[in-house]
């Protein structure tokens, strides 16, 4: 592993920031004091920055030692999610509810060091922007940074962002081209039926039975309208009917999550959801009435952009610790929406099994959302020597 010298001997202060972003969870759009660490950190090293983007986002600016309208951007996420942590070791979360549960402070943590290294070493020709972004946790917040002027204040040619992954082996990176974690959608399905008791069942038309019927219905989008080889899934995740054992409620609810990575794919699905919702309800003597919300879209890595990044990170680790054809997940990340408007690529770095954890966490898996998880502290000079290398090599080949 070719580590970069000084985030060895800076790894203690470091970790040191990382926890104590850890244990000062800030939800979307409330990054207020993670923000300002981070600004803190960048003055100190004499990086401009602007601030405000997204609310509470920052873009620091590091210009080459050559002048060149050539220009990347490198993201982090800083938010937290309302979960309660489970750890009691002495960084954990200090504010009931709110963990940092998915690694961003470990993400914000290595994008820092790596400015630190860069802000010394401007060892290219052209600009790097370092974006620092609220409220990933389904909040959008990369999006809200677009549509507030990112790339137009900051015109660049690539992006890319970076995101652990527990399971894969600390010292490894995965990554594919093409899609690389799904869309993220949400539904409501409301059955309106008329209530009755529920000793004369024959005087009323029951919105539960049309609301079970329904769920049952929707998974034949998947295991018969959608190519067997695209990926798509759609999960009922609630139901939601009646307040008393004997009476046959008027109104059922269903709501759940369709995940996939094409909108081919997407819009069969959304299509086939409004059909079988009104049809299997009207078949019922019910109303069956579908909102259907379309959050993230797939994050969807560019060819070369990926190639690339397999070369940097097989300089850094070998070709044996690179899974360049990494299977995709159906998780959702917003960098899809940076993703939309410019070329570039999400890679997954290994945080390990949970073996790295201190004395006091959790009794659950080290995985993202648990209650137990901890970003692995190891990873802070490798994801920063990533980063700088990302830097020095991409202007190296498009000066």
């Amino acid at each position: 592993m070719k580590l970069l010298e000084p985030f060895l001997d800076w790894q203690d202060d470091i970790r040191a920031w990382r926890r104590d972003i850890h244990a000062h969870p800030e939800l979307s759009y409330e990054e207020i004091r993670t923000a300002n660490r981070v600004a803190e950190r960048l003055t100190e090293w004499g990086i401009p920055m602007h601030r405000g983007l997204g609310g509470t986002g920052v873009v620091g600016i590091i210009e080459g030692s050559r002048p060149s309208t050539r220009a990347i951007g490198l993201r982090a996420d800083m938010d937290a999610l309302p979960m309660q942590e489970q750890n009691t070791f002495a960084h954990a979360s200090q504010h009931p509810g709110k963990m940092h549960g998915c690694g961003h402070d470990g993400h914000t943590a290595m994008l820092l060091n790596a400015a630190h290294y860069l802000s010394q070493h401007r060892n290219f020709a052209g600009t790097v922007y370092l974006i620092f972004q609220p409220a990933e946790e389904g909040a959008a917040g990369a999006k809200r940074m677009i549509e507030e002027g990112l790339f137009e204040k900051f015109p660049m040619q690539a992006v890319f962002g970076m995101h652990n992954w527990p399971g894969l082996p600390f010292g490894h990176f995965g990554v594919t081209p093409g899609p690389v974690m799904a869309s993220s959608n949400e539904f409501v399905i409301e059955i309106e039926g008329k209530g009755a008791h529920a000793g004369m069942p024959h005087l009323g038309h029951d919105p539960i039975m049309a609301a079970v019927n329904t769920a049952q219905a929707l998974q034949t989008i998947i295991s018969r309208n959608r190519h067997p080889l695209e990926g798509g899934v759609v999960s009922v995740t609630q139901i939601h009917a009646g307040s008393a054992m004997n009476v046959i409620p008027g109104l059922a609810t269903l709501k759940g999550t369709v995940r996939t990575f094409t909108n081919e794919t997407l819009d069969m699905i959304e299509q086939r959801m409004a059909s079988i919702v009104k049809h299997t309800a009207q078949a019922m003597g019910c109303e069956g009435r579908l909102a259907f919300k379309r959050n993230y879209p797939a994050t969807i890595n560019s060819e070369k952009e990926t190639a690339f990044c397999v070369e940097v990170m097989t300089g850094i680790v070998g070709q044996a610790q690179v899974d360049a054809k990494v299977v995709p997940t159906m998780g959702a990340e917003d960098f899809a929406f940076m993703l939309e408007k410019l070329p570039g690529c999400y890679v997954w770095i290994g945080n390990g099994m949970g073996e790295h954890r201190d004395a006091g966490h959790g009794l659950g898996p080290c995985m993202l959302h648990n209650g137990s998880y901890d970003f692995n502290d190891d990873l802070l000079p490798l994801g920063a020597t990533y980063w700088v290398r990302i830097v020095e090599q991409w202007f190296a080949k498009n000066s």
